[in-house]
């Protein structure tokens, strides 16, 4: 979260080379909208255009995306969990990047996220034999330890509480669980930012270059780190992975490790900071909901409920997109093998079909499960670690800072199909 490890199951993986073009065998009786994902207005208030998907049919072609999708909730649920659908494109529908995207896309090659069937099964079985529910379990004293810490050293008065607690909480426990210091923490920002770049609408010749620097720089960082571990194992996810290597028929290549540890750094924490982000941002413009806050912070299965609300309501991931690798019918629509399907998460999210006044963000919301973490073969594998960081870091906060205003509103950067903001300025 999807977190250290909360979001694998769901970061998306647009077109190469800009947007797609229709897939043949779809009909021009298919609805069409148009939306651009840069306009500063969708930016800010995207939940219009997938009332708007939604309302159109159970499958509309978006046109400035390049591909058809669906925000209802049942048939976002149903692909999510479909064998039929994939990451991986089916044989002979792939995309080759070009060549000075290599080092980036050499990462890429051996991704959990891009992977299908037994090499997907392979990879996830060795990161969940490492990533235990003890070791989850012990990190909650860390985890309130470092949020304490990150408020005592707040500015005085008010500041920006992206850059000073919710980047920091993420960054530095994802680093510490795969033995990592924390002074590596501003770097592993910095070369998680540029990459995930790549997949955002906002991509550009100079974001390209910003994601193959990075992808260099990041990759001969994390060499250096698996070679002292091969010499001096340590009790960390790294040296867990790395372990791996001397078994024949389940081991991981440097490769596979390789990509693993880059996927878990940057899915580990760039979505956590945009789901606290965008839950703080709703607490706070609204008295009665920083409140109600106020008084879920001493209940933990109030808490629970109020952080799950905040995935449902403004999740930190959009669109996530599926390949088709069979013929099939989706939402009343035939799909034929090599297409791909957008799922809209978060218009799933507030589907009126299963939420009663989805648009209305209510903390005592009776449970039901939403589409924040996936689902299926690729669903959160971190969703326990995801919720508890959450949990934990509005908890200290709310605790520590019970008169928190915002000093100016809330806005959210370009970064779609991701979602979270640019700024939190607050006073306390």
């Amino acid at each position: 979260m999807c977190q250290p490890f909360a979001w694998l199951a769901i970061s998306p993986k647009p077109a190469l080379n800009g947007p797609m073009t229709a897939p043949r065998s779809l009909p021009s009786s298919l609805p069409r909208l148009q939306q651009s994902p840069r306009d500063p207005a969708f930016v800010q208030a995207p939940y219009l255009f997938y009332d708007r998907v939604r309302q159109a049919g159970r499958v509309v072609f978006w046109e400035d995306w390049g591909l058809p999708v669906t925000a209802h909730s049942t048939v976002v649920g149903g692909c999510l969990r479909d064998r039929r659908l994939g990451r991986a494109a089916p044989a002979g529908f792939g995309t080759t990047p070009a060549a000075h995207l290599a080092p980036f896309y050499d990462l890429e090659a051996h991704s959990m996220l891009e992977l299908d069937g037994p090499p997907h099964a392979k990879l996830r079985a060795q990161v969940l034999r490492a990533f235990t529910s003890r070791r989850i379990a012990a990190l909650a004293p860390e985890i309130e330890a470092l949020c304490h810490q990150l408020i005592d050293a707040l500015p005085e008065g008010g500041c920006d509480l992206l850059p000073h607690y919710a980047q920091h909480v993420p960054a530095i426990i994802i680093a510490r669980l795969l033995g990592l210091d924390d002074a590596t923490a501003p770097d592993l920002l910095r070369w998680s930012h540029a990459m995930v770049g790549m997949y955002q609408a906002r991509r550009s010749p100079e974001v390209e270059t910003a994601a193959v620097a990075a992808s260099l720089e990041f990759g001969a960082f994390l060499r250096g780190q698996m070679a002292k571990r091969r010499l001096s194992p340590a009790d960390d996810l790294l040296s867990a992975l790395l372990a791996t290597e001397t078994d024949e028929d389940r081991g991981l290549s440097e490769a596979e490790i390789l990509s693993t540890a880059i996927l878990l750094l940057n899915a580990g924490h760039e979505a956590t900071v945009h789901s606290l982000g965008n839950a703080l941002a709703q607490l706070l413009r609204q008295p009665q909901l920083w409140a109600a806050a106020q008084e879920a912070a001493d209940n933990a299965p109030a808490l629970a409920a109020l952080v799950e609300e905040a995935l449902r309501f403004d999740p930190p991931l959009h669109l996530f997109l599926r390949w088709v690798k069979e013929d099939m019918e989706i939402g009343t629509q035939v799909f034929a093998r090599g297409e791909r399907i957008g799922l809209l998460l978060a218009g799933a999210n507030r589907d009126p079909a299963i939420w009663y006044d989805p648009d209305r963000f209510d903390p005592q919301r009776p449970g039901k499960p939403h589409h924040a973490f996936g689902a299926g073969a690729h669903f959160c594998l971190g969703a326990p670690l995801a919720r508890m960081e959450m949990q934990i870091a509005l908890k200290v906060l709310i605790q520590r800072l019970p008169r928190l205003t915002l000093t100016e509103p809330p806005a959210y950067a370009d970064l779609y199909p991701f979602h979270g903001l640019n700024t939190l300025k607050v006073h306390y």
